[in-house]
């Protein structure tokens, strides 16, 4: 069986981190975000991830080498060499995705964060027969997003309606498709998008259907989604996987920690917390809601709230980090120096307050 994965472009709204590495790269809970995905997929038996890109192909190849052997499964890249949209990747990597065996394969947007259901997806739409399957997601808010109206006995998809002003449901798009090779015939090779216009041409024909997507779901793919995606995602592990939780007198709620980061005496880490390879932790250290990235050091009785620590960069001692800061690789902040929402570009050093919420050139 076969996935693309969406990755697309630059990245834009998690910089100063994607100055660094492509997005899908950035750290989510001590692995790549892209690596959350190719896992889930490895798991229910897809042998080739086909990765949709238009930007630095070579990086992600190169980094995903590893992964290639260690999980047993084949990616390559799909490259545009302008930007296509949603479905247009699709067209462009058809020789990839059809095979002889006429199987249905799975499409991901790279952003997306969940519990990944793809095993309950293959049954439904094994199920229902039609020619596509979505995967949906209930919110609080739906005027914000495009809703999906569909039937809730069958989950045949009606129709779409974008930012609705008058309620008409509750569930929109989660990123996360399962589709005919037969869907490839509705896209052409061009800029083109598949939630506005394939998907509403599938629907007309009667042959989309939604499935509800049990347990969380976020797109990450801005700091702030970030840190609640991180949120939510540790409740899950907290729910399936509780080992893999870190313990201690010095540990509230839940926190992962990598097996090689060191923490020192007296610290008080939690709730939300993701602590990376090589972290080094000084004594007096509180952290909460926030991720520290590999080969950070926080020194002496500084304080991390609802912030990114990029790779390789040191907060000084009693120093306070807060309201979504986020610092880029190999930023140093010297002791004692409060940030308010500083978003710092990589190899700064910050030695005076940033009082209210700046970018750092």
């Amino acid at each position: 069986m076969k996935a693309l994965i969406l990755v697309g472009g630059f990245g834009t709204r998690l910089r100063p981190l994607t100055l660094s590495v492509p997005k899908p790269l950035v750290d989510f809970a001590n692995k790549p975000m892209i690596l959350h995905q190719i896992e889930a997929l490895k798991a229910i038996g897809v042998n080739e991830v086909v990765l949709a890109i238009n930007y630095r192909p070579e990086v992600m190849l190169n980094f995903l080498k590893e992964f290639e052997a260690k999980l047993g499964i084949k990616i390559t890249c799909s490259q545009e060499t302008e930007p296509l949209g949603t479905a247009g990747p699709l067209a462009l990597a058809r020789d990839k995705l059809v095979d002889d065996s006429g199987e249905p394969f799975f499409v991901l947007n790279s952003d997306v964060i969940s519990e990944y259901p793809l095993k309950e997806m293959i049954a439904f739409h094994k199920a229902h027969g039609g020619e596509a399957s979505i995967m949906v997601t209930k919110v609080d808010e739906p005027s914000k997003y495009g809703v999906v109206v569909m039937d809730e006995n069958t989950g045949q998809v009606e129709k779409f309606v974008e930012k609705p002003k008058l309620f008409v449901g509750n569930k929109i798009n989660a990123g996360i498709y399962l589709l005919n090779p037969s869907v490839l015939d509705r896209i052409e090779l061009r800029p083109t998008s598949i939630e506005k216009e394939v998907f509403p041409n599938i629907a007309a024909a009667k042959k989309l259907y939604a499935m509800v997507l049990p347990g969380f779901w976020m797109d990450i793919g801005q700091p702030r989604d970030y840190i609640s995606g991180l949120t939510l995602y540790l409740d899950s592990l907290r729910k399936n996987s509780p080992s893999k939780l870190a313990s201690g007198p010095h540990i509230v709620g839940n926190v992962i920690v990598h097996e090689t980061a060191d923490i020192g005496e007296g610290c008080l880490i939690g709730p939300d917390v993701a602590i990376g390879p090589g972290c080094v932790v000084e004594s007096g250290v509180r952290l909460s809601r926030c991720t520290v990235m590999r080969g950070v050091r926080i020194k002496k009785h500084s304080c991390i709230s609802s912030s990114i620590i990029g790779w390789h960069s040191t907060v000084g001692q009693w120093a306070r980090v807060e309201n979504m800061t986020i610092l880029g690789e190999d930023v140093h902040v010297c002791d004692e120096v409060y940030s308010n929402g500083g978003v710092v570009l990589p190899h700064k050093e910050i030695k005076s307050n940033i009082v209210k919420p700046e970018i750092v050139m």
